[in-house]
């Protein structure tokens, strides 16, 4: 049940006179808080308290507006027009083949190299949340037909469990609060979309430490397996057996480092997880639930997506030190990007990522914060 109203506010992050002004909009609700740029629609900021009640800020994260435009670019923003990797820089549709900006690699990954996580994007308060929009042009990076997108935050904090005779307490840690992500587009061509949130996850507080403790749990049995550039062979795999079954709450560092041939290339998981069916009525069911046992916060995450993309973080160098002074390194954060599968396009096989005009594009991801 959802209670206690949210506040919404918002604030320049850059000078007047400094370009395109970027705005900061904060929501409130209890004690929890997130906050979203109009750079890239990012979730930038996301509090919560622990068992104790203390609260942390749990995503990795910088004020520096270079490091936003440079190395942590994809630091919770909305990442599009196509999330995740495309292969060969081109996609057919109707028979007709659409060159795609290429990001290196002989792929376009996450929408091409000017994709929009690099966008302004227009924000506006709605009841509990902030919407952001987006008109991204006809061959706006090789992309057939002109897409108008929004996409919507919305925090609402939780009520804790009620016993006859006691009241509610909103702003009890055990509580919780959920985030919802919901997405929406439309376009004047056949298209293809696949969008998602890039935000990385520390539940102990970001700049504590690795994650490699954390407890995973995937509602997946199958995962995609990719050859040396992180693109499907466009096989469905089960996870039986493998270092890639979550089915239980396992530490994402039991496996992380196994010598198995899909974990050499990245240094770790960088792959997609085929969720279980999801409902007919077109809810969201949940995908992952990520737990610390030290400080006892939780994330659930629930979906309309059919696949997670789990990234550990393996290549981080400490380009990027977040507020706590910290340099993130290898396994700071996990990111559990809900999304379509890589590569789609390319692969009949998988959901189809194609859009037309007439039709709507909906997606929804909620973000389950609570403690155990």
């Amino acid at each position: 049940m959802a209670t206690s109203a949210t506040s919404v506010r918002h604030e320049p992050l850059t000078p007047s006179g400094a370009g395109a002004a970027i705005e900061r909009w904060t929501l409130t609700a209890g004690p929890y808080e997130a906050s979203v740029l109009t750079l890239g629609a990012t979730l930038h900021t996301l509090t919560a308290p622990d068992r104790s009640g203390d609260s942390a800020q749990l995503l990795l994260s910088t004020d520096e507006l270079a490091k936003i435009l440079g190395p942590a670019r994809h630091y919770g923003t909305i990442v599009g027009r196509y999330a995740n990797r495309i292969d060969r820089s081109s996609v057919t549709i109707d028979g007709e083949e659409h060159p795609l900006a290429p990001t290196g690699g002989g792929v376009t990954i996450h929408g091409g190299p000017d994709g929009f996580a690099n966008r302004i994007w227009r924000a506006e308060p709605v009841d509990g949340g902030v919407r952001l929009r987006l008109h991204s042009p006809d061959g706006d990076q090789g992309f057939p037909g002109a897409m108008d997108v929004t996409v919507t935050y919305t925090l609402s904090a939780l009520s804790a469990p009620g016993t006859p005779g006691t009241p509610d307490a909103p702003d009890a840690p055990g509580a919780g609060a959920e985030l919802a992500i919901d997405y929406h587009a439309v376009t004047s061509r056949p298209t293809v979309v696949n969008l998602t949130n890039h935000a990385y996850v520390n539940l102990a507080g970001e700049g504590r430490g690795d994650v490699l403790g954390h407890l995973l749990t995937l509602d997946a049995d199958a995962y995609t397996p990719v050859d040396e550039r992180q693109i499907p062979y466009g096989r469905i795999e089960p996870v039986a057996g493998t270092p890639f079954d979550f089915t239980t709450a396992t530490p994402i560092g039991k496996s992380v480092h196994e010598d198995h041939p899909q974990l050499a290339g990245p240094g770790g998981y960088d792959h997609n997880w085929v969720l279980r069916p999801r409902p007919a009525d077109g809810s969201p069911a949940r995908a992952a639930l990520l737990e610390d046992p030290a400080s006892g916060r939780t994330l659930e995450v629930l979906t309309t997506e059919p696949g997670v993309q789990v990234y550990t973080a393996n290549t981080f160098q400490g380009a990027v030190t977040g507020a706590s002074g910290t340099a993130y390194g290898p396994f700071a954060g996990i990111a559990l990007e809900t999304q379509h599968f890589p590569d789609s396009p390319h692969h009949p096989e998988f959901p189809s990522t194609v859009l037309r005009p007439g039709e709507e594009f909906r997606s929804r991801t909620v973000l389950r914060l609570g403690v155990n």
